[in-house]
């Protein structure tokens, strides 16, 4: 594909070996860590150089770790720049690919570039929204980034809550929890950001579906390793990154779990599940359908390589609903009492 530069390595599954073991151990250190450092604190968040009202909060602070990277660390972008689906080339078939399609206006996101980025704020068929992944949830979120009937845009803190990116807003440097869209610190805490949906899915999906859509290419080719994972290996290791919460019980934490939140309440459906039925039905005419053909982003150390574990798609009367293909431990996290159906 045009604008990306990444080689596949040699000997992808050492590396991905050697990747998975890394992350254990570093899992380990941050863990023994926290439990020696004192309780996060906003005078050293201020003096980083947040103007954040810490004194506004729905949640404990210290339940929020740093994730390594400093504010806008892992840079969001910015100004997105699109390449017309007919002129891309270089995207494995089954790569995974975040899709939003707004008035019939269909755009591609590559998990190669949000993995490295996390954030773009876009405006699709006029709307401003704010494409999100975090890889550490495996949490593809599509927001729309008009708050309060204004427009903002977001960046990344830098800092974890129950291992899920921590975003902040460009306009009162308010904290949102990306998992939940709501902010949990600053002017705006307790607003929710309104969700749009989206799919994951392989990139020769969205091509056959949308073949007058674009698809989002780096602005600067050579500024990540684009096509390569960093977290190598981390869907099938044994513990969640930087995860200091409870487990579920019965399954696997991170076992790939299909969320839907609409009312009435919270459904989880384990992945192997839904890819055992084929389809489920849930209430209210919701439709669980799995799609196969689409790889892990978080296997192999390259994207282009990883196993195949499918995706999902969930409709009602035929549209689109908004719904997460996330791990169980992210459901035990954000919608603690919610029973997995595996």
């Amino acid at each position: 594909m045009r604008g990306f530069n990444y080689q596949s390595p040699m000997k992808s599954g050492q590396n991905r070996s050697f990747s998975a073991i890394a992350l254990t151990l570093l899992a380990g250190f941050w863990l023994a860590l926290s439990a020696t450092v004192a309780a996060a604190d906003p005078d050293r968040w201020r003096a980083e150089g947040w103007k954040t009202d810490f004194s506004r909060s729905t949640v404990d602070f210290s339940t929020i770790m740093s994730g390594g990277p400093p504010r806008d660390g892992i840079p969001s972008i910015d100004d997105p720049a699109f390449l017309p689906v007919a002129q891309a080339s270089g995207l494995d078939d089954k790569e995974p690919v975040m899709s939003v399609v707004i008035n019939g206006e269909a755009r591609a996101y590559p998990l190669r570039v949000m993995i490295w980025h996390e954030i773009v704020n876009d405006t699709l068929a006029g709307r401003a929204v704010a494409v999100t992944y975090c890889p550490l949830c495996n949490a593809a979120i599509v927001f729309d980034r008009t708050v309060a009937g204004s427009e903002t845009t977001f960046g990344t803190t830098g800092k974890l809550r129950n291992s899920d990116l921590v975003m902040y807003d460009r306009e009162t440097d308010s904290w949102w929890q990306q998992f939940t869209g709501e902010a949990i610190a600053g002017a705006r805490v307790g607003i929710e950001l309104e969700v749009i949906p989206s799919r994951l899915e392989a990139w020769e999906t969205f091509r056959a579906r949308h073949p007058d859509g674009e698809v989002l290419t780096p602005n600067n080719p050579g500024f990540r390793d684009y096509g390569r994972n960093p977290y190598a290996g981390y869907d099938t290791s044994g513990v969640p990154f930087l995860y200091r919460g409870p487990m579920p019980e019965g399954i696997l934490p991170l076992s790939y779990v299909v969320v839907v939140r609409e009312a009435p309440a919270p459904v989880a459906v384990s992945l192997d599940r839904v890819r055992r039925d084929g389809a489920i039905e849930l209430e209210n005419g919701t439709t669980v359908t799995w799609v196969p053909g689409v790889r892990s982003a978080l296997d192999d150390s390259a994207i282009a390589e990883g196993r195949e574990i499918g995706s999902i798609t969930v409709t009602r009367n035929g549209e689109d609903l908004a719904h997460e293909l996330t791990f169980a431990f992210v459901v035990e996290a954000f919608l603690p009492g919610t029973a997995i159906l595996d």
